[in-house]
């Protein structure tokens, strides 16, 4: 089962706590675990601390107890999640819809995959009990494998990911093709333009999202009192622009979805959560409900499926509806560059990038001059600390450094502000090679 549904368990039975073993986008060797609290929430930095010291106080060959499995069934110590639980689940992933009695088309054609891991069955399930009936899942990526035979790096924001969806896309004539990763937390698409199938990024799907989200609570006139958009600070910074068109309010936290999820247990404590719109990061992840504390790609995939669907029937492409909001609200180009350093070795030498940025000596990337920095390696702006340096540039532009937490990897975060894409795409070039200057 997905990541977003043992969030909800943990809730539903309120658990102290619950386990997902996950490799999550990553390859085989990555596996790990995520670890939520009772809240359903991925426990933060202080909580994992006391978990680690638990762990660190056990020997390893002979302070491990066990127990059969048979036997702790039998004593009520082991249960299965019921088929209950997860049909409330699906309920309240349905609720989420955004239409209010609007007419669409639901026979659009659209192509599916879960890229051989866990969100086949949560996903077709909440799609075809919401009416959509053209649904078609890439066989090949169909069922659970933790090999990946088909795309060894499972992450769907790389094109390599969907490249089988987008065969199945051209070879079907469909609109849209949509894949979730193998814990079904993270959501990526593709869609029809007149120039064949194009990737959406992450970023840009938050965009269509909050503007959808929105349009329609003010047309069905149900727009919450004091709405809010939660974000990662490494995120689109238009969505803050068309949030704020519509009177919401945007809240900026830390990369990591349990800082999201944070928010929304903060405005639950004040009764305010039914003012929560939507909370989405740059790498895919989205949440439009309470319901979970992390985000849901099945959620997402509803979501986006009934967004599409909307946008369709009135004659309009999601490419289309990205473009006529980059017309009103300018034009900004976000993009995520990796760069891996593996072993010991490597995190020495990404240590040593990071504090050649936070030195003072970069003042300028691609001709744009550096405004200001902000550090976040002892807490900023109400936010806790965090390994996070962000350049503000000329023009809005912003140049952000973090290494990645599960991953031995630099992420390099760069959002360019242009009139047009051509004029972004030869910014994001040149703020890049500025970047790689001291990075490589």
């Amino acid at each position: 089962m997905p990541v977003p549904c043992l969030s909800y368990a943990t809730r539903y039975y309120k658990c102290s706590a619950g386990v997902m073993i996950t490799a999550s986008h990553n390859p085989a060797q990555y596996n790990g675990y995520k670890v939520y609290g009772s809240d359903g929430c991925q426990m933060t930095s202080d909580d994992c601390k006391a978990v680690l010291s638990c762990i660190d106080s056990v020997d390893t060959f002979t302070g491990v107890r066990c127990m059969d499995f048979d036997l702790a069934l039998k004593q009520g110590l082991v249960k299965y999640v019921d088929e209950e639980c997860i049909t409330s689940y699906v309920e309240t992933v349905k609720g989420l819809s955004c239409l209010y009695g609007d007419h669409v088309d639901r026979a659009v054609k659209i192509v599916y995959s879960p890229l051989n891991g866990s969100g086949l069955v949560p996903v077709t399930r909440v799609l075809s009990e919401s009416g959509f009936t053209n649904i078609t899942v890439v066989e090949e990526q169909r069922n659970p494998d933790g090999n990946f035979p088909t795309c060894p790096k499972p992450n769907p924001e790389f094109r390599e990911a969907l490249a089988l969806g987008l065969e199945y896309s051209d070879r079907l004539g469909a609109d849209l093709m949509l894949a979730t990763d193998p814990d079904a937390d993270r959501c990526g698409i593709a869609v029809r333009t007149s120039e064949g199938m194009k990737l959406i990024s992450g970023g840009e799907v938050g965009l269509l999202l909050i503007d959808y989200i929105c349009s329609q609570k003010v047309k069905h006139n149900c727009m919450p009192a004091n709405p809010v958009m939660v974000k990662t600070i490494v995120t689109n910074a238009l969505a803050e622009k068309i949030a704020a068109s519509y009177g919401v309010k945007t809240i900026n936290v830390l990369t990591g979805f349990k800082y999201i999820g944070e928010q929304i247990a903060l405005l639950e404590k004040k009764d305010s959560a039914s003012s929560y719109l939507l909370g989405f990061e740059e790498s895919y992840g989205y949440l439009s409900g309470t319901h979970v504390r992390d985000k849901d790609a099945v959620n997402a995939s509803f979501l986006i499926c009934e967004m599409f669907a909307y946008y369709k029937t009135q004659g309009i492409g999601l490419w289309e509806k990205l473009q006529s909001l980059y017309a009103k609200f300018g034009y900004c180009l976000s993009m995520t560059h990796y760069y891996a350093f593996e072993g010991s070795a490597g995190l020495q030498k990404m240590k040593g990038i990071m504090d050649s940025f936070r030195s003072g000596a970069v003042t300028s990337f691609g001709g744009l001059k550096v405004l200001s920095v902000m550090d976040y390696k002892d807490g900023l702006d109400g936010l806790p600390a965090s390994n996070v340096v962000k350049f503000v540039l000329e023009n809005d532009c912003l140049v952000i450094l973090r290494p990645s937490g599960t991953e031995p990897k630099l992420n390099l975060y760069t959002s360019i502000n242009a009139p047009n894409v051509e004029e972004a795409n030869a910014l994001m070039v040149s703020v890049k090679k500025s970047a790689e200057q001291v990075i490589l």
